[in-house]
């Protein structure tokens, strides 16, 4: 637990001395009738606490003057009925001996807090995101409030938690990086199953079984978002989740799937022939799309911008929308026109990047809002993100019809390193011969 303990101390030394912090894990969620969703835990809860169970929170009390810093998780008690139906809870005095916290039952929680918050110089929690808090803190200020005749005062100040956190989280250490690689060598594996399952006639969720069976078959504990398995025409919309198109000799399919291993997302896409052969037109523009990729490659390293990567892939990609005629040169004008009136958003209109990590878009700024002209913040070393470059032809006026309905994406995830990017996803293909022969060889 000393990683979890780490977290807590460097997140007390940010708050004010005395101030007092709250955090709560997600609620369990219905799905309908009895039946709720699979449980998961509050991404910023588990980064500093590794506890998931529902029904917990975080305390965080600041040290001062001769009192310490103190972590309290408050969570369910031990039921012996309900983990004959639900399975094993720790209960407080288990979770104090384990996760290394003070540990109380859920249902003191208002009181304690009410203890806590007494002559608190500001409470941290997380503002206007959640209404749970609201009822809560009423509860919790009102009780402090009634013994103001003993010159007891509530907070006087309400502070976000969560920037705190997020920020945090941006840089991930070597215990998450080594999580993050073997995450994204699972799904690396389920993306190559996939290839070599892969043939005309079969639908979209055939493929999408063959990547959950990978998941669990590996361990991991969910998928990382909804798989999107896009064949045809269905490549050009981007959050396309519905799965269920029979697949045609001729088609692209693109996969974007990621499992998520204890709390860490992956995130791959991968775009193939059905029937294992590249027609000319897809080669050539998955030629594209993957010079891009390496463009945005070139340009990680600490100390570069966040967007230069998504910079350089649009240079790479502009340019071979008019060396194609997806752009007409007399129209578009030159390169520098194109990426100065984004005429490239036509067929390319998403970023290149985010960030990876118990969130699949994880938390963290994009630029440095403390500047003036909030410039794209700078990379350092232990972040990781994706770089995903993609083209989608849709048909349309002026649109060579040879290149309609084609959609490609090429994704994979990196740690930023002093040596440039670290990929943790390059376990799956992606040259054109090397799908091919997979998809072959699979037959």
């Amino acid at each position: 637990m000393s990683a979890y303990a780490a977290r807590r101390a460097a997140l007390v030394a940010r708050m004010e001395p005395g101030a007092v912090a709250f955090l709560a894990t997600a609620p369990e969620a219905v799905r309908n009738g009895d039946s709720e969703y699979p449980y998961r835990h509050d991404s910023a809860f588990f980064y500093l606490t590794g506890f998931t169970e529902p029904e917990s929170a975080l305390v965080l009390v600041a040290a001062r003057g001769d009192q310490p810093a103190r972590a309290i998780l408050f969570c369910r008690e031990k039921n012996p009925e309900r983990e004959i139906w639900d399975g094993l809870r720790y209960g407080p005095a288990a979770a104090q001996a384990e996760f290394g916290v003070e540990a109380f039952p859920v249902a003191a929680l208002d009181d304690k807090l009410v203890e806590l918050l007494a002559d608190a110089p500001a409470l941290y929690c997380r503002l206007a995101r959640d209404e749970r808090l609201d009822g809560q803190l009423r509860r919790w200020f009102d009780g402090v409030r009634a013994k103001s005749r003993s010159g007891i005062v509530a907070p006087p100040q309400l502070r976000d938690l969560v920037p705190l956190v997020d920020e945090m989280r941006v840089v991930k250490d070597e215990g998450e990086q080594a999580v993050m690689l073997r995450a994204g060598q699972i799904s690396a594996a389920a993306h190559r199953r996939a290839m070599a399952a892969t043939r005309p006639g079969m639908f979209e969720y055939e493929l999408e079984a063959e990547l959950l069976y990978e998941f669990r078959k590996n361990g991991a504990q969910f998928p990382a978002y909804t798989p999107i398995v896009a064949s045809g025409a269905n490549s050009c919309i981007l959050h396309y989740n519905s799965n269920n198109r029979r697949m045609q000799d001729g088609d692209l399919v693109l996969i974007d799937a990621g499992c998520e291993l204890d709390g860490y997302a992956s995130d791959i896409t991968r775009t193939w022939p059905v029937n294992g052969r590249f027609s000319a037109p897809q080669r050539e523009l998955y030629e594209l799309v993957l010079a891009a990729q390496q463009a945005a490659f070139d340009a990680i390293l600490p100390g570069r911008t966040f967007h230069g990567a998504h910079d350089a892939a649009v240079k790479v990609l502009a340019q071979g929308m008019l060396d194609t005629g997806l752009l007409d040169k007399n129209t578009a004008g030159t390169l520098d026109d194109v990426i100065a009136n984004k005429a490239y958003t036509a067929f390319y209109m998403h970023g290149t990047s985010h960030w990876l990590g118990m969130d699949v878009h994880d938390t963290g700024a994009y630029r440095d809002a403390s500047l003036p002209d909030k410039p794209s913040r700078p990379l350092v070393e232990g972040v990781v993100l994706t770089v995903e470059p993609g083209i989608y032809v849709r048909p349309g006026p002026g649109v060579p019809e040879r290149y309609w309905h084609i959609g490609i994406r090429i994704e994979d995830d990196v740690v930023v390193t002093a040596h440039g990017p670290r990929v943790l996803t390059d376990d799956v293909p992606k040259a054109v011969a090397d799908i091919e022969r997979l998809i072959l060889q699979g037959a």
